[in-house]
């Protein structure tokens, strides 16, 4: 997994969590929202962002609007939306540990204290730019059957990782109950429904479908900025490690034992092999769930 770039220190009114800034993977907690929607969002912290004096929670929770006093005025043309999508495209060309509220004023030509119109903290907008980001997941199709439809939304939600790698320790911090966050969330309950499992299993699947494309999706995507900030190909970068591995004669056994495994798995190219890898796991994981409906007659919502 690829680290993130290195850190700016901000200043002090830019108050904002440790963990949010961190590239690091987030540790496992239990899911914001509701039980059921838990895997849409694996390693959900149930405490949120900040923990400053003010006891913040979530953007989403309590006030609509900033506590602080301005001396400013509002600029014109500044608004939430806008500040959310320049916190985007921040975030996508320099990653979390450089987004700083300095560089996003800087990007709309506003100073500093003109975004506290708006928020409170830093905090607040990685949380709005986060479940921003969760609208360009496609609903699946409703007439297809739940399968495909798992498989399409699983998909969608691995290249969201993809496309951007800092919403990985992002999800795993603060609470997803915005409202495309929600509908995400509404969207996997809804196929996990169709499944025909007992509700007691339905959970566990989610777990087991999204927790992996979780996984998958921040491993792929930290793979390619790695490879990206090298200036090589993926396959270059594979090639380039994996001789750097065989030159070293303490790790050229573990590599020759499995590359009848690696000749077997198929794909010319990086990327053809990690979708292979992909299809088939996510095949397996629908199995799984297809066999647990089966041994316990239950059977799909008619």
């Amino acid at each position: 997994m690829v680290s993130g770039p290195g850190s700016e220190p901000d200043s002090a009114s830019e108050p904002t969590s440790e963990a949010a800034t961190s590239e690091a993977a987030p540790a496992p907690e239990s899911a914001p929202a509701a039980e059921s929607a838990s895997a849409a969002h694996p390693d959900s912290a149930s405490s949120g962002g900040s923990k400053d004096a003010a006891g913040r929670t979530s953007v989403w929770l309590g006030r609509t609007a900033p506590s602080r006093s301005r001396r400013t005025e509002s600029p014109a043309g500044l608004d939430r939306n806008r500040i959310t999508e320049a916190s985007v495209r921040l975030l996508d060309a320099d990653g979390l540990a450089k987004f700083s509220m300095r560089r996003l004023a800087a990007e709309l030509d506003v100073t500093a204290m003109s975004l506290y119109w708006y928020v409170d903290t830093k905090d607040d907008l990685l949380e709005l730019a986060l479940d921003s980001v969760y609208a360009e997941i496609a609903p699946p199709r409703e007439d297809a059957d739940w399968q495909d439809r798992l498989r399409a939304l699983a998909r969608s939600y691995r290249e969201l990782l993809v496309r951007h790698i800092w919403i990985s320790p992002l999800a795993g911090t603060f609470l997803n109950i915005g409202p495309n966050s929600m509908l995400f969330s509404y969207a996997v309950q809804d196929i996990v429904r169709a499944t025909g499992l007992p509700l007691e299993r339905q959970t566990g699947a989610l777990s087991a479908v999204f927790q992996f494309v979780y996984g998958f999706g921040t491993v792929e995507g930290h793979f390619k900025a790695r490879c990206d900030a090298t200036g090589l190909t993926q396959d270059e970068y594979h090639q380039r490690a994996m001789g750097t591995i065989r030159a070293q004669p303490h790790l050229r056994q573990i590599v020759e034992a499995s590359d009848d495994l690696m000749a077997a798995r198929g794909g010319d190219t990086v990327e053809e092999m990690r979708e292979r890898d992909f299809v088939f796991a996510l095949d397996l994981v629908i199995a799984g769930i297809e066999a647990v409906r089966d041994r316990t007659g239950s059977s799909a919502p008619q």
